[in-house]
């Protein structure tokens, strides 16, 4: 499924239904361990490095972002569908396993009780509020990148990861923040982080862009196809490829 040697062939979604290719299940799996890792480490810690106050989880959060990016740029909306549901799982086994382990009585003798609270206590809310934001926000980030890929006939992959980020994280900052850490920050702290997130994800992502490239045209090559999602259903309440 290639044109000539190097350029990989433009393909319809639909048309690729089932179809197995040798990189999506090694993507999906760095999604999901960005992902897990970043709401059970990273998302409660608030830190300050040059007068700049953000969520310790910016550093690495938005890596997911552009694994999302990867995915629906090169394997379609469907399959980045697919992952999001896949992310979506983990990061609920692993609150789930976090509560357990917390609740579980302590063995006599065993003084690191107090540290698992403090460092997982708030993984409930942490991971509920991480959940609903990320499940919106990675589909409006696939949703508007698979668009705009259409809308620009594949042409300017920066505007596209870009502008599906500003979309995509903006939606996520709004939800999670507010929903994590109302009533335990002040006010002002929120929407510091709030803004200052999102501002700091979006360059990210910027500064990421000539890797993303890399990565997706070596993809592309590699896997012999240039997916274009026409005629593709967009609704996020599927996991069918």
């Amino acid at each position: 499924m290639t044109e000539g040697t190097d350029r990989p062939a433009h393909v319809a979604a639909r048309a690729l239904a089932g179809s197995h290719f040798r990189y999506f299940d090694f993507l999906m799996a760095a999604f999901c361990v960005v992902l897990v890792l970043s709401n059970v480490v990273g998302a409660a810690k608030v830190a300050t490095l040059g007068g700049l106050t953000f969520g310790a989880g910016i550093l690495f959060f938005p890596i997911s972002y552009v694994l999302g990016d990867v995915l629906t740029e090169v394997y379609g909306y469907a399959r980045a569908r697919r992952v999001i549901w896949a992310g979506f799982a983990a990061a609920i086994f692993a609150a789930v396993m976090c509560w357990v382990i917390v609740i579980m009585p302590p063995a006599a003798g065993w003084a690191g009780q107090e540290v698992y609270e403090a460092a997982f206590g708030q993984v409930w809310r942490i991971v509920g509020a991480s959940v609903a934001a990320f499940w919106v926000g990675e589909f409006v980030n696939s949703y508007v990148l698979a668009r705009m890929k259409i809308w620009t006939q594949g042409r300017m992959l920066w505007t596209r990861t870009i502008g599906s980020t500003v979309f995509g994280q903006g939606v996520d900052s709004l939800i999670f923040y507010p929903l994590a850490f109302l009533g335990v920050w002040s006010n002002e702290q929120v929407m510091t982080v709030m803004i200052t997130n999102w501002l700091m994800k979006v360059g990210w992502e910027a500064a990421l862009t000539p890797v993303t490239y890399v990565v997706v045209n070596w993809l592309k090559r590699r896997e012999g196809v240039d997916i274009y999602d026409e005629g593709t259903d967009f609704t996020p309440f599927r996991t069918r490829v």
